[in-house]
């Protein structure tokens, strides 16, 4: 292991000890997870969206994807991440906030993102503010944007009521049982293609 993802696990190890329900996982998200949740996404993808990056494992596999510095706006609550994404990709948009709050805020001079990679813990987050993350989310991308979430559930999780309120179908894009604890991917999306129910 190099220095690097030992100091980033020991910061995200003592980030989950003062919040665990915050963080949630113990450890960040390996090479396998994140090459996966951003298989999709390109550089022509345009602006993306990252909530709860952590300590930058999926804004990595971004870059390394095509996307550049400035098209990723970097969502994220622990000041401790924050802070150490900041120094890290300076020519990213870091915002220190809610994702629940992804609405307030102007992202991209107004230009809609192409996709949203989410690293939220959303089986420990309540429905309610899972459905203002999601509203927020889609607010900000374009009608054919997709939202992908990892889980380490069976299944979506995002529960199937607030996908139909909100008109959104989710597709499994797959798994990898190379991250620690093994891991699935899912990709959200409006179930109308013009974006009308959201």
């Amino acid at each position: 292991m190099h220095q690097q993802p030992i100091a980033e696990t020991l910061t995200f190890f003592q980030a989950w000890l003062r919040s665990p329900l915050r963080v949630a996982a113990i450890a960040p998200s390996g090479r396998a997870l994140a090459s996966l949740i951003t298989s999709d996404i390109s550089r022509e993808t345009g602006p993306v969206i990252e909530l709860g990056p952590g300590t930058g494992a999926f804004t990595r596999a971004l870059l390394a994807r095509g996307v550049r510095q400035q098209d990723l706006a970097l969502i994220e609550a622990g000041s401790e991440f924050a802070i150490a994404l900041q120094a890290r990709y300076p020519a990213a948009r870091t915002l220190w906030m809610d994702a629940a709050r992804l609405r307030t805020v102007e992202l991209f001079d107004g230009q809609p993102a192409g996709a949203v990679v989410s690293g939220l813990p959303l089986l420990s987050i309540a429905p309610r503010k899972v459905m203002a993350i999601l509203l927020g989310a889609f607010a900000k991308m374009r009608p054919d944007g997709a939202f992908y979430q990892f889980t380490y559930g069976p299944r979506c999780p995002v529960p199937s009521r607030v996908l139909d309120h909100l008109g959104i179908t989710a597709e499994r894009v797959g798994g990898t049982l190379a991250n620690l604890p093994p891991a699935s991917v899912y990709r959200l999306r409006r179930s109308a293609p013009d974006g009308s129910q959201l």
